[in-house]
């Protein structure tokens, strides 16, 4: 494979690849030029979205067979040229993924692709049927249609899994338009290109790269839109029904007083560490009912075993970064970890690569209350704050929190947490809070949000 020439990552337009005067120039971690991605203006936004809402959704059967044939070309074929082996290193390089982390994914993509129709129908209510011409709908019955034809996407770049959701608006019959992340355009690029080679129309699903304000444009020309980004993502779109923000997971972990968390702590250091820590469900903060220093002191022992190791390595956990990147990242720690216990990464979390980028080694730090504002800080690394709690604190140190594992034998307390709707999912024992299965919703089902029902009855 030759991964030294940058590549041309051209928009995937409604009428084929389109490659624009304006690009922008990605460089792999190292900082070494690595792609070459084509920017769409606001005028070439406004005709393709024109063209999705204009185009006929395939039929049910033919987008299903599509979908599971573009999942498999994803994952094991080659792509415009590029072999799957080929793709999944430029990804590790591009984004600074490991690798079998990529790998890992691109697998979950393509089981999606597969099962998406199934995902989406796990969240239809079981009063709703999916057609008028459904037996029932002689005596009166609601059928779960579409709130609209045309979704957007502003996808993230720090994990190539983002781009399974979005499968499930393909099956459901909408007509898709993606912006890329910066961070990482491969990935779409390469599933909506598979996607077309499958049977999807170009008309049906679009890349469209752009700068910041042809990206707001994408959503005002949709029907319905899916964002990701930080809390100010979700503060701009909180009040807008057309746009589901996915921001912050926050997510943690309680050990109380009738639980020994020796026996969990394998679960703990996984929670922290899985996907190199960068995704919303990683565990960000574990709180103690009792004393929290042996927990920090055991968790940090754990992880500062993990290796630094570049991305395409086959060992590789950390994530890496530009230097810069790691650099700014560490800055923001050490400022906000100050006055807390470090028991790991208390001077310093990012270790150099020796060709430019980095690694953020680790950090584990001890709060002294749990309502620190520590414990709601998240970091794309494995960075942990470990706080005691108490009965008095209750269940407001865990509000607005993505997944809470939850080890406690008290029945009374996981009622209150489930009642919680800020905590968005509950495990409850030995179970990890990056834990996720087919048909199982993430933070909701999408169906909630891509569907709705109608009251249809017929002679």
């Amino acid at each position: 494979m030759n991964t030294r020439t940058p590549i041309a990552l051209d928009a995937l337009g409604p009428n084929g690849p389109y490659r624009a005067r304006n690009k922008l120039a990605i460089p792999d971690v190292a900082g070494k030029p690595f792609a070459e991605l084509s920017l769409v203006p606001k005028l070439f936004v406004i005709r393709a979205m024109s063209a999705l809402r204009k185009a006929e959704t395939l039929p049910l059967e033919d987008r299903l067979a599509a979908l599971a044939r573009a999942g498999e070309l994803f994952a094991t074929g080659e792509v415009d040229g590029m072999s799957a082996a080929d793709y999944q290193y430029r990804v590790s390089r591009m984004s600074g993924t490991p690798l079998a982390i990529v790998r890992t994914a691109v697998a979950g993509i393509a089981g999606m692709a597969a099962g998406a129709y199934r995902s989406l129908q796990a969240a239809r209510p079981v009063g709703a049927v999916n057609d008028w011409r459904d037996p029932n709908a002689r005596q009166g019955t609601a059928v779960w249609i579409r709130r609209g034809d045309v979704f957007a996407v502003h996808a993230a770049g720090n994990h190539p899994g983002v781009h399974a959701l979005w499968l499930e608006a393909l099956a459901a019959g909408y007509r898709v338009a993606i912006r890329p992340s910066r961070r990482e355009p491969l990935t779409p690029y390469r599933l909506i290109s598979a996607l077309r080679a499958s049977g999807f129309g170009d008309d049906q699903v679009v890349l469209l790269p752009t700068d910041y304000e042809a990206a707001d444009e994408i959503l005002r020309q949709a029907d319905l839109g899916m964002v990701y980004g930080g809390q100010e993502v979700i503060d701009k779109y909180a009040t807008d029904p057309t746009v589901l923000p996915n921001g912050p997971g926050r997510s943690k972990i309680l050990i109380t007083a009738d639980s020994d968390w020796r026996d969990y702590l394998d679960m703990i250091v996984d929670s922290v560490s899985h996907e190199g820590g960068t995704a919303c469900v990683n565990t960000t903060a574990v709180f103690v009912e009792g004393d929290p220093t042996p927990v920090a002191a055991a968790i940090a022992e754990r992880l500062s075993a993990i290796p630094s190791l570049p991305p395409e390595d086959e060992k590789a956990v950390l994530t890496a970064y530009s230097q810069a990147a790691a650099k700014k990242v560490e800055g923001y720690l050490l400022a906000k970890a100050a006055g807390t216990r470090a028991h790991l990464g208390g001077d310093a979390v990012v270790d150099t690569l020796g060709d430019g980028s980095a690694v953020l080694r680790p950090a584990v730090h001890q709060l002294d209350s749990p309502h620190a504002e520590q414990a709601n800080i998240e970091l794309a690394f494995p960075c942990v704050w470990v706080a005691p709690w108490t009965r008095e604190a209750g269940t407001a140190p865990f509000k607005e929190t993505l997944v809470l594992t939850a080890v406690t034998k008290d029945e009374q307390l996981l009622d209150q947490l489930l009642a919680d709707p800020t905590i968005r999912n509950l495990y409850i024992g030995n179970h990890p809070t990056y834990w996720m299965a087919p048909g199982i919703p993430h933070d909701a089902y999408l169906g909630e949000f891509l569907m709705r029902t109608k009251a249809v009855i017929r002679d």
